[in-house]
């Protein structure tokens, strides 16, 4: 066993420490479990809500795509600045009205503001089947960085199922106060660790940032700009548009949001966080250096970019140092992924089946989904080969359908009913899911438009078809509301 393996096992192993180590003295019930008593202050609710947007796709899926793909990966950096613009008065009124109904999860919301346990159902599904390619992205990353930091000792498939197992047993002990406190030391690491690699690999390989570009626009043409189709301009902005309204739709974020001691904290993050978000350049700088010093990783293997040309570069030892600081950004959003999960189908899914059960019953019953969600997201990550980002893409396009309906439910004489928000989510998902699985784009489908239509991102399509179902189902269903039967009103 090298040192760098060793290094990594030690993080892996002080993870489950902070998590055991946090929920002692604490009774934990379902409110502890899931979003910490709702008692966590600004610098935690920061660092806990980094850890869901800094994960292993902004560690090795970052630099994949800038590897792979080229300017287009500066998506990643548009969004999220622009989601904290959003969130600066989309979060404090979504925190209000939490602690005021005393909600948990994120379909608590939606059937609190619409009054429909059915709309709680279906924001649950939504939500639990956009968050597996999440989930298999974590496991990804996760079994990347065991596999490639061990120089190969460990095959890939043993490090997911590592990684499954020491996550399950992460989450089941501590909930969330387990990711808050690695949190903090995922991401003092990850400033550091990246910021260096940023730095020191362009000096390193090529004298400076400037000789870097120019070396990769000579063998390369074109690389560093969007292309005429494909991943153009088009595709660039509705991508963007697209993420910057499901950034905050993700279940685990509401966990986050509803951990918070005061509704004035994300106004302070929104103001702080685009600095944060910085970072992310430095990712890019590394994937752009291995682009001519660590040639010939094609598709998925693009997300190898940013260990292979780190292993060229740095002794076991350090390279120890890097993995586990990457092991890190999989298991705190790992960790608040599938304890949302567990959460959305025991709370909001079986306790709809079974009113009567105890909040009791609903946590421990949360906590036995735990493995068997790994399980489903550890056969997904050792049988599919997408890259981090079409995975990361797929599931915003869905959890996005939530959007619509959340920002109407927000005024104060919401015009949107809960017929209209129903109809709205099942058609945009239904188009997100059916172009899915039969791996269609806007291009296949309707090849006589606009090479600038063909390249928009379906999401956006769906988003569209979604409001334009849920306006009209609302207007229809409103001119008729007190002659409605009754078994349409139990909905």
């Amino acid at each position: 066993m090298n040192s760098a393996l060793i290094i990594i096992l030690a993080f892996l192993l002080l993870a489950i420490f902070l998590g055991i180590r946090s929920s002692k003295g604490k009774d934990m019930n379902l409110e502890q479990w899931t979003v910490g008593g709702r008692g966590f202050g600004a610098i935690f609710v920061f660092l806990l809500m980094a850890g869901e947007i800094y994960t292993t796709f902004s560690f090795l899926g970052g630099s994949g795509w800038a590897y792979g793909k080229g300017a287009p990966a500066l998506y990643v950096l548009i969004y999220i600045t622009l989601s904290y613009v959003l969130s600066y008065w989309l979060l404090p009124e979504i925190w209000k009205y939490a602690k005021e109904n005393k909600l948990m999860s994120q379909s608590d919301f939606f059937v609190s503001k619409y009054q429909s346990p059915v709309l709680g159902i279906l924001a649950a599904v939504v939500g639990v089947v956009s968050m597996i390619p999440v989930i298999v992205v974590q496991l990804k990353g996760l079994g990347i960085i065991v596999s490639e930091a061990s120089y190969g000792e460990i095959s890939m498939s043993a490090a997911v199922w590592m990684g499954a197992i020491g996550l399950t047993i992460y989450v089941m002990i501590s909930g969330i106060h387990g990711s808050v406190w690695t949190a903090v030391i995922k991401d003092t690491l990850m400033i550091a660790i990246i910021g260096f690699l940023g730095i020191y690999l362009p000096i390193h390989y090529f004298g400076g940032f400037q000789p870097m570009f120019e070396a990769i626009d000579a063998a390369k043409p074109g690389f560093l700009k969007l292309p005429e189709q494909g991943l153009s301009v088009s595709w660039f902005i509705s991508t963007v548009t697209l993420l910057v309204f499901g950034f905050y739709m993700w279940p685990q974020v509401f966990s986050a949001v509803y951990s918070a001691r005061s509704g004035k904290v994300f106004r302070k993050n929104a103001i702080i966080s685009p600095i944060y978000t910085l970072m992310l350049l430095f990712v890019f700088f590394v994937g752009f250096t291995a682009i001519l010093k660590v040639p010939g990783l094609v598709g998925a293997d693009a997300d190898l970019s940013l260990l292979r040309l780190s292993i060229e570069t740095f002794d076991p030892w350090f390279i120890g140092i890097i993995g586990g600081a990457g092991l890190l950004t999989a298991l705190v959003p790992g960790s608040m992924l599938l304890m949302s999960v567990a959460t959305l189908l025991a709370k909001n899914v079986y306790k709809e089946m079974a009113p009567a059960a105890s909040d009791r019953h609903i946590v421990t019953l949360a906590k036995l989904l735990v493995p068997i969600i790994a399980l489903i997201a550890v056969y997904f990550t050792l049988n599919g080969g997408d890259t981090m980002s079409a995975l990361i893409l797929m599931g915003y396009s869905l959890i996005t359908q939530l959007f619509p309906s959340l920002l109407f439910s927000l005024k104060r004489h919401n015009p949107i009913n809960k017929y209209g928000a129903i109809a709205g989510i099942i058609s945009g998902s239904a188009i997100v899911i059916c172009i899915t699985v039969s791996h269609s784009t806007i291009g296949t489908l309707f090849p006589s438009l606009p090479q600038a239509a063909k390249d928009l991102n379906v999401g956006i399509i769906a988003l569209a078809v979604n409001f334009l179902v849920m306006v009209m189902v609302s207007l229809a269903f409103s001119k008729r509301a007190a002659q409605a039967e009754p078994s349409i009103n139990n909905i």
